[in-house]
């Protein structure tokens, strides 16, 4: 196969057999491109070349399961991908359409030692990408993203024979029973299941059913226009959409999923959004009591109760702030033996003896069920109340390109890290210190803090707050940090804001 290319022209004779891949798409834990702009087909099948000469070099079994989400592009997308795998000499289980934790599941259901899923996850329409791993439940961080890049760009790929292709029946089927079990509800639930007519749309309103709950439909037609707005359950348009269907129903809660499956949004019963990682804290308070004395992982766009909260101390809970992104998160509840980890964007990794240690936005809505059903005269509002208050923002997006945005964090970090050395403030509270582990997370005295780090798949930077004591002051963290953040001109507009 050629070399792949930058560009090559749509359009065009070249387009249809020179691969295509902008290098930009190689993010830090899995693969994502605007399509057909940025990569076309051929480069999908070098792309399948590359990770099939990767699984060689790791000394894994050449099988690998491969689904892909309800996008009207994803098929041919996977198609490309499968061509490029069998052509490296790999055997492909084809699993059909998926969501991104069904194919995590069917790792372990089929005992294949690698997967490929096809997904933009909670991207808009006109991207495409690709999440992999190869040490189940783990997928693929940076250096694995760094060895595949240079493996496709530079041509690296080897052909070898022995590659196949078989399609698996009966996974889906044989997921929604591992989701299930045997639990059936005790109390009577009816949930708001919001799934913005993307994949999830074929698989939640069934579990629901199975565990026994009443579902109130929002947007469970599949669609992959997205009519409605793009299934991202981090997104205030889909929020706001969710409480008002909890209003006009009455339901106990909602519970939304974003495009591909693996994370979950709540509302509670009166139509207040928890934002996940303050739903993190609700669950970490249930299952500390259960299995006292557990590692949970926030990442750092998270709120400090993990670390402060008096119920969690109670039960000998110990917190571990650590990068965001679902293959960091992944691999360091599995690194620390955590019983779970749990991401400010809706991803929750739940770990033996709950889950498999990937994140499945499905395994979280059966765990949530059952903590409702443990705590039978506490409503979701109950327990929003119950936790200490602080005040946040939701996570903001400024857009800065994926060619400068890394530099722009650079510098940004060595500005706020200087204003601490400074003896400087934020919201007229002193920092106490700034967490650089991912970006710069600043430290109030107080235990407030500002947050902003790149986006590690779009063009962004990630902006978030919190206050310990009130809105106002929340509000006042952000405008100094954004003060700081305006002082790069190639940043441009949130994509929400307070």
């Amino acid at each position: 196969m050629p070399k792949p290319l930058p560009n090559v022209t749509q359009n065009t004779w070249d387009f249809l057999h020179v691969p295509m891949i902008t290098p930009t798409g190689f993010r830090e834990y899995d693969a994502r491109w605007k399509f057909p702009d940025e990569i076309n087909l051929p480069g999908i099948t070098a792309l399948g070349l590359g990770l099939g000469t990767q699984m060689h070099e790791a000394g894994i079994d050449p099988v690998i399961a491969v689904g892909n989400d309800y996008r009207d592009y994803s098929l041919s997308v996977k198609n490309a991908l499968i061509l490029g795998l069998m052509q490296a000499g790999i055997q492909v289980k084809d699993i059909g359409p998926a969501l991104s934790p069904m194919a995590y599941f069917s790792q372990f259901h089929l005992d294949a030692p690698a997967v490929a899923m096809v997904t933009a996850s909670h991207n808009p329409n006109g991207w495409t990408g690709v999440k992999m791993g190869f040490q189940r439940p783990l997928t693929h961080g940076p250096d694995e993203m760094g060895q595949l890049r240079d493996i496709v760009l530079n041509g690296a790929g080897v052909a070898r024979p022995g590659g196949s292709y078989s399609f698996v029946e009966g996974v889906r089927e044989a997921y929604l029973d591992d989701l299930v079990g045997d639990f059936k509800m005790t109390r009577k639930l009816r949930v708001v299941c919001a799934t913005g007519n993307g994949t999830a749309s074929a698989f939640a309103p069934e579990l629901f059913r199975r565990l026994g709950v009443e579902v109130v439909p929002s947007h469970n037609e599949l669609d992959y226009t997205f009519p409605h707005y793009n299934p991202n359950p981090e997104a205030m348009e889909m929020l706001h959409d969710m409480a008002a269907s909890v209003k006009d129903s009455g339901a106990d809660f909602a519970l939304g999923f974003d495009g591909d499956g693996d994370r979950c949004g709540v509302v509670d019963n009166e139509g207040e959004e928890i934002f996940a990682d303050k739903m993190g804290v609700i669950m970490a308070r249930d299952l500390a009591k259960i299995y006292p004395g557990s590692t949970f992982v926030a990442d750092v766009k998270s709120t400090g109760l993990f670390a402060s909260d008096p119920e969690l101390k109670k039960h000998g809970a110990k917190a571990d702030y650590w990068k965001t992104g679902h293959s960091h998160m992944k691999r360091r509840v599995h690194d620390l033996g955590a019983l779970a980890g749990f991401e400010k964007s809706g991803h929750y990794f739940l770990a033996d003896p709950i889950g498999r240690g990937y994140d499945c936005g499905m395994r979280v809505a059966v765990e949530i069920c059952k903590l409702m059903d443990r705590n039978p005269d506490m409503s979701m509002a109950d327990l929003r109340r119950a936790l200490p208050v602080t005040y946040a923002t939701p996570t903001m997006s400024p857009y800065c390109a994926d060619t400068e945005k890394y530099d722009v964090l650079e510098r940004l970090v060595e500005k706020l890290v200087a204003r601490h050395a400074e003896g400087g403030s934020l919201g007229g509270v002193k920092i106490a210190n700034v967490v650089t582990v991912n970006g710069a997370r600043v430290m109030l005295e107080n235990g407030g803090w500002g947050l902003v780090r790149a986006s590690s798949n779009t063009p962004n930077l990630v902006v978030v707050c919190e206050s310990p004591d009130s809105d106002a002051q929340m509000r006042a963290i952000f405008a100094d940090i954004d003060a700081v953040i305006r002082t790069e001109p190639s940043v441009g507009e949130y994509d929400q804001t307070i």
